[in-house]
């Protein structure tokens, strides 16, 4: 079954954006007008209005606002198209997405079953949470949540306004205490073949990423951190292998490192982006940006964001772009040693800033 009787929800189409003409625009066309959003270009074209549709959507869903539909924007679209009661729901490889998966999860903890945070990814969290809610009210406790599930949740009052998950963040942050013995796993941008963009001076992003990572591990290991890595120097590991790694390796804190580009070179500032309904990656987005801030960079803000890396790690997690470098002077900063040091110090810092917080 597809949402909303679409075909092939789980292909996806090739890069598609303004001026093509196609039956992939036809069909982005109709999952946007599925989605409440008017279009008034004609059946195909993907023309300003669609484009402007696709901004919006993309605006709504937290990702990379371009107008483009490409792997991401597609996979927002599929999931999006997804309503509760569309289709069984249990934990399976590859994990079950969608905003189906996301309103059961919200349902659950409003009745108080944790089911963990609410990303719209079908994991063990959530399969726990269905296992309780079945036995719970006389249901095969078999974790799948299909018709019957469905009808006894329908009816049922869920006043809890809030997860588990915040919680359970906030307590893993304030028992922490300090640097001292935590899993600190960072992910250092692209790398093998996998360049990223290069700067004005030749240097490309997968080494500059590389280099302050090293700098990062460096200072946090000596301020008692156990750091780990999502990559070798030659490795270029997908998103999801990388979120991988770093569930599997227990990290307490993630950090991915990247630098931001442009096409207008004097494009310059410092950004941090956490998940959506994550508390803890929020706060710890907001400690690196005060410390970035605190160099003399310039202040671009903390972003929520449903980036990939975000959503499928399951501990606060940041992505950090300090600067651009697509920017000659922000290359020429990079270039030195001292430089990337005073960085990979800030950032050091701001971690220590999340664990000494006091509510």
């Amino acid at each position: 079954m597809t949402p909303a009787g679409f075909a092939g929800a789980t292909a996806g189409p090739s890069i598609i954006r303004g001026g093509d003409r196609s039956e992939q625009v036809a069909d982005v066309q109709a999952r946007l007008r599925a989605l409440g959003f008017r279009i008034d270009d004609v059946h195909g074209y993907f023309g300003p209005g669609t484009e402007q549709m696709v901004r919006l959507f993309q605006q709504q869903r937290n990702i990379n606002s371009d107008g483009i539909v490409g792997r991401d924007t597609w996979s927002e679209l599929v999931e999006a198209g997804w309503r509760l009661g569309d289709r069984v729901l249990y934990l399976r490889i590859p994990l079950l997405r969608g905003d189906d998966v996301l309103a059961l999860q919200a349902r659950l903890n409003a009745l108080g079953f944790d089911a963990g945070r609410e990303d719209g990814i079908f994991g063990r969290d959530s399969d726990r949470a269905v296992r309780a809610f079945q036995r719970e009210y006389g249901i095969a406790e078999d974790g799948i949540f299909g018709g019957r599930s469905n009808a006894a949740l329908s009816g049922l009052r869920a006043d809890r306004p809030s997860t588990a998950a915040p919680l359970r963040e906030e307590l893993e942050r304030t028992e922490r205490k300090g640097l001292d013995g935590t899993v600190v796993v960072i992910d250092p941008g692209h790398g093998g073949d996998d360049k990223g963009e290069v700067n004005p001076l030749g240097a490309s992003e997968a080494d500059l990423c590389w280099e302050l990572a090293n700098r990062l591990a460096a200072q946090l290991a000596s301020s008692g951190a156990r750091v780990r890595f999502t990559r070798t120097e030659t490795e270029a590991p997908g998103v999801t292998e990388r979120a991988t790694r770093a569930n599997t390796l227990g990290a307490e804190i993630f950090v991915s490192l990247h630098l931001n580009s442009h096409d207008v070179e004097v494009a310059e500032g410092a950004s941090t982006y956490y998940f959506p309904r994550s508390k803890g990656g929020e706060l710890l987005a907001d400690k690196v940006q005060e410390r970035l801030v605190e160099m003399g960079l310039r202040n671009c803000r903390s972003h929520a964001r449903a980036y990939r890396i975000l959503r499928e790690t399951r501990m606060p997690a940041v992505v950090i772009e300090p600067l651009f470098i697509s920017n000659p002077a922000d290359a020429k900063m990079l270039e030195d040693a001292d430089f990337r040091s005073v960085l990979a110090d800030a950032i050091t810092n701001a971690i220590r800033d999340y664990y000494e917080v006091e509510e």
